[in-house]
């Protein structure tokens, strides 16, 4: 083998030498993959299709100790290093150009503990890993609404879903983690065990080490629950949200609605007629008993004249599906995205107007009804800051040819532009594209960026873990 050209932190090349590279292999359970051999192009590949990078070398860890090698290796050669778990990260940041890619895609260990309520989960495990296991026993934690999404990356942003107005944000259901450090160290962060650690990997991102396992609190769920789409035609749009605000502000806890603008799908529970049309969709998810999810539900129910209510008992992990074939992996997505901490009149307007313009079949917003549980948790608890927040809006633009590359971001930046005005300037880390560096301190982390940069300088002074959306360390 020859020796391999790779990038540094500071974007120059370093060549390393076949024996190194070798000697690396060599104390790693998982394998190294070079460019043509097997496995790189899957590690390499991510969910967003129009991130197309190529590392010099990926490592594929098999567990703890394979993490610390490669940590290290990172760190005594100056690599550029890039951390990889579901890779469904709309920034596309699991990969690196040219540099090391520790890929974590295969450790996806699921180890639920019913009678405690609590889980061990691996960084590559996914929601559909999470909820196959989880729901055996009828628990399950707040996490996403896709179940390709990585559990790892989406806890460390913060994490939110069906379950969130219930039990918070995934990050407020998390006990402690595993977590290697930029030195080489396997630390516990816990309330009890190293607190700031755990502070910051709560909504901080990738940005103080590498978790090899979370361990999460588990809630009673299903196994069924009340969900399923109500479907209005746009032009309805307006007057179907006054009444959509009204509801959710007195739904109980248990009650999630979100709202989803675009054209519509060819769904076998819609007329042949409206498929490819504006369609304004409620997505409701009831987590309590049915009986009391189907008083809950009914005035979602009332709300003017769907063209169709596909809602009633369904399997929670099934429901944790729903989305799937809307976002498969393949596509060119770009999203744009605002908090809320009211849907003012305005913000309902450019809304019901921008989903008028969608440049591709495929684009659509999302509405995502928070609240309640997230809220009643002080903003400087953990690194996540946005505990005013009531909704989360995300353009989420996408399309398969490359032509269109410009007219779709151009709209979902025209689209963020708009409603600007109507938000509260914050924005969830795990919605923000490559190009919103400037949005990190303010945006994302507002009042505990200063915190965040402060630990930064004690667990990663040299900024080893810098792709992703950065902390940058401050003594």
């Amino acid at each position: 083998m020859a020796d391999v050209s790779v990038r540094t932190r500071e974007g120059a090349m370093t060549v390393i030498a076949s024996t190194a590279i070798d000697g690396l292999r060599s104390r790693l359970r998982g394998p190294v993959c070079l460019p043509g051999e097997p496995g790189y192009e899957q590690a390499r590949t991510l969910w967003n299709a129009m991130i197309d990078r190529h590392p010099a070398l990926v490592a594929r860890a098999a567990g703890a100790a394979d993490v610390i090698q490669t940590v290290g290796f990172a760190r005594e050669h100056g690599l550029s290093l890039a951390v990889r778990g579901g890779g469904h990260n709309i920034a596309g940041l699991a990969v690196c150009e040219g540099g090391l890619l520790l890929d974590l895609s295969t450790m996806k260990s699921v180890r639920v503990d019913p009678e405690g309520r609590t889980a061990r989960v691996e960084p590559g495990a996914t929601l559909g890993d999470f909820d196959r296991e989880a729901q055996a026993f009828g628990l399950a934690t707040p996490l996403g609404i896709n179940s390709t999404t990585g559990v790892g990356g989406l806890t460390l942003g913060g994490g939110f879903g069906w379950l969130s107005r219930k039990y918070g944000l995934a990050i407020d259901n998390l006990l402690s983690a595993d977590v290697v450090s930029a030195d080489g160290r396997l630390l516990k962060a816990s309330a009890q065990e190293n607190p700031d650690l755990f502070w910051a990997i709560r909504g901080g991102g990738g940005n103080f080490g590498v978790v090899t396992s979370f361990e999460f609190r588990l809630h009673p769920v299903g196994p069924e629950v009340i969900a399923g789409l109500i479907v209005h035609p746009l032009s309805e749009a307006k007057s179907l949200f006054e009444g959509y605000r009204r509801i959710v502000a007195a739904a109980p806890d248990e009650l999630t609605c979100w709202v989803v603008l675009r054209k519509a799908p060819p769904l076998p529970f819609l007329p042949p007629e409206v498929h490819g049309t504006g369609v304004m969709v409620l997505a409701v998810c009831h987590s309590g008993d049915l009986q009391s999810g189907r008083k809950a539900i009914a005035p979602l129910q009332a709300l003017g004249k769907p063209i169709a209510d596909v809602t009633g008992p369904t399997p929670f992990a099934g429901w944790q599906t729903a989305f799937d074939p809307l976002l498969t992996p393949g596509a060119r997505n770009y999203w744009k995205s605002h908090n809320f901490v009211r849907l003012g009149d305005g913000a309902i307007d450019v809304l019901v107007d921008q989903a008028g313009r969608l440049p591709s079949p495929e684009c659509e917003v999302f509405v995502g009804s928070l609240g309640r549980a997230v809220n009643r948790v002080p903003a400087t608890a953990t690194a996540y800051p946005h505990r005013d927040v009531e909704f989360v809006v995300n353009i989420h633009t996408r399309w398969r040819d490359p032509a269109q590359d410009l007219e779709c971001t151009a709209w979902a930046r025209g689209a963020f532009d708009a409603l600007a005005p109507h938000a509260t300037g914050g924005v969830y880390v795990n919605f923000m594209p490559e190009d919103e560096s400037q949005r990190v301190q303010a945006g994302a982390y507002g009042p505990n960026y200063a915190r965040l940069a402060k630990l930064k300088a004690t667990y990663d002074p040299q900024n080893l873990f810098r792709q992703n959306h950065n902390v940058q360390p401050v003594k």
